[in-house]
């Protein structure tokens, strides 16, 4: 499988160093200390970062210790202050060091009455012990045991905690996930302070050995996409994952669909409001991008800000983003459509306008717009990939020069280029990059059957999307819902916004065993004081 289960110390040792005897198995700690530490060189390739001190503790000096760190990865203050000072120093002249010599529990005297910190854990195997100490993890064996200790003390350099770069709001809050797995399993438990919040780690990777989370609130989420959640997970089998993006691609249901069914953000707020709907986080060690399932298309529609703002307000941006999203899909496609095969359908005097614009373009009005959309993806990716402080002006200045100059050389209209200049800046009106790539992607091909059959074949390309997207599930739920299957009762989230006193149960589709989310929505509805009232 994909992840390994550590095996566990299930008796404590009670005999002496030379009771202790060592097990047949070539990948169990041996019992002597040298033994260990030349297995550990050999299997590490002497590698410069990994750290090996022998000590002597106990009375007299008379057992010898092995301390193995990683160093970059492992707090060395707190090994310092912690861990060699508590077993060098501290325990010199007390009752403790009597009870570390050779026939007495050393493990457990010195897990019980000398480490300082919070974490620790016991060690049998070697797979255990590389995968703690390659994790920052300080790892401590002693002389004559087939046992050791792994204490907690991690800590490298790490980004902070900053605002998301790829979804912004103007009001909400700023900060966004980091790399770092536990800091972003603590900011989710910043905004959600319930017991019912639980959260499943699994190690992914036969090599990264990368720690996924499992975050839900039992009694909130379904039972059966948890448990489907974690069937997938453990069907993972693969040397590495370095992103959420390789788990996405082994756990989402339809890999060859334009359209995503797996939600991904980098802001704590949306997370936590997934969850109190009963839906399910995966979060992944070393990235800020954190997965949300089941993901419908409703939903890569919504923000945050929709919530925090005025409804009116809300509800009119979610109606302008589904807008924007018809425009940039099919814009051009319809232009093309109409100037190539339908011109009656426009207005004389416009139909002259447009004529006398294309009077000496070489080119259809197909090729015209493949020419500037794939020039317009040019400059995207352009901007993008270059240094950020002069990225964006060379996407606009390209763009404006490139523009003009096709329009005054004549091989573009000037009316092809405000088309797509306007599907360019409605694709940036969708909150989420998944859902604009593939916006991205589907304009191509309306544009092809624009090209072909005119509206006859976007009406085609429009009836085939729909019944691919009622076709969609994600994990077992319908990826258009609460449109298809239609809700009445869910429709309180989807073009529009209502108040939040209004939306007292949550849909219906993804959780079905604790729907209300509170009691009495009727006196939750604002009561300004009435003016007897205010006089007195």
């Amino acid at each position: 499988m994909g992840f390994f289960k550590k095996k566990t110390n299930t008796k404590e040792q009670s005999t002496s160093p030379s009771q202790t005897k060592e097990t047949s198995s070539p990948n169990d700690l041996k019992t002597s200390l040298q033994d260990n530490i030349q297995f550990v060189k050999d299997s590490l390739g002497e590698s410069s970062d990994i750290v090996i001190r022998e000590i002597r503790i106990g009375q007299g000096g008379s057992v010898k210790a092995g301390i193995f760190y990683t160093d970059g990865l492992t707090d060395t203050p707190s090994l310092q202050n912690f861990i060699m000072e508590s077993l060098m120093l501290d325990i010199k002249g007390t009752g403790l060091e009597k009870k570390l010599t050779p026939g007495h529990n050393i493990l457990t005297a010195l897990k019980d009455f000398a480490m300082t910190v919070g974490e620790i854990k016991d060690l049998t195997n070697f797979d255990d012990l590389f995968t703690s100490l390659l994790s920052g993890d300080t790892i401590l064996l002693i002389d004559g045991y087939s046992e050791g200790l792994v204490i907690g003390n991690k800590h490298w350099v790490e980004r902070g905690i900053t605002e998301p770069a790829s979804q912004t709001v103007v009001r909400g809050p700023r900060e966004g996930f980091s790399e770092n797995l536990r800091v972003n399993t603590a900011l989710i438990r910043r905004k959600i302070k319930d017991p019912n919040l639980w959260m499943e780690s699994k190690v992914i990777g036969t090599r990264t050995k990368t720690n996924v989370s499992l975050m839900y609130i039992h009694g909130v989420a379904n039972d059966k996409i948890v448990n489907e959640v974690r069937l997938r997970l453990d069907r993972i089998d693969i040397d590495g994952i370095l992103e959420s993006g390789n788990i996405e691609g082994f756990i989402e249901d339809s890999t060859y669909s334009p359209f995503p069914t797996v939600f991904n953000t980098e802001r704590p707020d949306i997370v936590a409001a997934a969850l109190l709907e009963g839906r399910i986080a995966i979060l992944v060690d070393g990235t800020p991008f954190v997965l949300i399932v089941p993901a419908l298309f409703v939903q890569f529609f919504q923000s945050p800000e929709d919530y925090y703002v005025h409804t009116g307000i809300g509800s009119l941006i979610r109606l302008l983003r589904f807008f924007s999203f018809v425009i940039a899909l099919l814009a051009p496609a319809l232009f093309v459509a109409i100037t190539t095969f339908h011109q009656v359908m426009l207005p004389p005097a416009l139909l002259i306008s447009l004529t006398a614009q294309r009077e000496g373009v070489p080119f259809p009005a197909f090729v015209e717009a493949i020419i500037m959309e794939v020039t317009f993806e040019i400059l995207r990716e352009a901007g993008i990939r270059m240094p950020r402080s002069i990225g964006s002006a060379m996407s606009i200045v390209g763009a404006f020069v490139i523009g003009t100059a096709a329009v005054e050389a004549g091989i573009i209209s000037a009316a092809m280029v405000i088309v797509v200049s306007i599907t360019a800046i409605s694709s940036f009106v969708s909150p989420t990059y998944n859902m604009a790539i593939s916006v991205r992607i589907l304009r191509f091909v309306f544009m092809g059957l624009a090209a072909s059959f005119g509206l006859y074949g976007l009406a085609i390309g429009l009836v085939a999307m729909i019944l691919h997207l009622c076709s969609l599930r994600s994990f077992g739920i319908p990826y258009m819902a609460p449109f298809a299957p239609f809700n009445v009762s869910d429709q309180k989230d989807t073009l529009i916004v209502v108040p939040i006193w209004k939306m007292f149960t949550r849909p219906r589709l993804i959780n079905q065993t604790n729907v209300v989310r509170q009691q009495d929505p009727a006196s939750a509805k604002p009561q300004p004081p009435k003016n007897e009232e205010t006089r007195e």
